[in-house]
């Protein structure tokens, strides 16, 4: 048998990648149809600026005006809230297998800005 070189393990590198944005996009996905018009969020108009920290992390925002909300890729210009977590964290929250309290609560989850915001989002993560 010839030796093994690092190219299997770069190729398994470049997959757990492809992966894990894979499953950022999946999640936003999803995440982008719970938010289109939510009943929780009726009358609410403001924009929440989420910081997805890690291995193919990224930014992306949600405007809601009315209480319909619109999820968008990148940095928004002005936000009313930011909602920092690591990628793995965000993916838990969204599966429901994290509790947004306990993700606060233990700091996986980290908020600035209007904490009553926070609180109106907390049923759409799970």
């Amino acid at each position: 048998m010839p030796p093994t070189t690092g190219g299997s393990n770069q190729a398994q590198a470049i997959q757990r990648i492809k992966g894990g944005q894979s499953k950022v996009k999946e999640k936003m996905e999803i995440f982008k149809e719970k938010v289109a018009n939510p009943p929780s969020m009726k009358g609410t108009n403001a924009v929440y600026q989420f910081v997805l920290e890690g291995e193919n992390g990224g930014d992306y925002y949600i405007t809601f005006t009315d209480g319909a909300g619109e999820l968008n890729e990148g940095l928004a210009e002005k936000s009313d809230i930011t909602l920092i977590a690591k990628v793995k964290d965000f993916v838990a929250l969204t599966e429901g297998k994290l509790s947004p309290m306990m993700a606060f609560m233990s700091g996986k989850l980290k908020i600035k800005g209007d904490m009553s915001l926070a609180m109106k989002l907390q049923g759409l993560l799970g």
